[in-house]
């Protein structure tokens, strides 16, 4: 489940760049009762991107922002409570690690589902119900 991170330049520190994909991904997991899912978990991929400083625009003006945004099957994200909760735990990261220096109302967070059918795990087309059956082959033990 690609997550990309796209920031203005300067919103977070490079060093903290790392981090901060660590711990969407880690919430994304915990939102979804994922964590430790051996499927799950090394199918989590990132892309950061950087935009210039000038090239990031709100209601057509320059301004520093950070967008999450997640591709997944529509099976993920699929209840307020999870939308609403990795809202939260996205904004509050990204304001964290930019030294509380970011906005919070510059701090974006959007899902784009897939076709059901159209998504790749371990090289193959897999249907919604083949995901859910993969993805519950690699659940945590109790």
């Amino acid at each position: 489940m690609p997550l990309t991170l796209t920031l203005t330049e300067g919103v977070l520190p490079p060093e903290h760049e790392e981090e901060a994909v660590k711990r969407l991904s880690e919430s994304m997991l915990r939102w979804h009762a994922l964590d430790g899912n051996t499927v799950m978990t090394p199918n989590i991929t990132a892309n950061i991107h950087i935009v210039p400083k000038g090239r990031s625009f709100s209601g057509g003006k320059r301004f520093a922002g950070a967008w999450v945004e997640w591709k997944v099957p529509s099976f993920a994200f699929n209840s307020r409570e999870i939308q609403q909760g990795f809202g939260n735990d996205a904004t509050e990261i990204i304001h964290e690690l930019s030294g509380s220096l970011q906005p919070r109302d510059n701090i974006y967070f959007n899902v784009v589902h897939t076709v059901d059918g159209a998504w790749n795990l371990d090289g193959r087309a897999m249907s919604n119900e083949e995901l859910e059956q993969a993805i519950g082959s690699g659940a945590k033990p109790e």
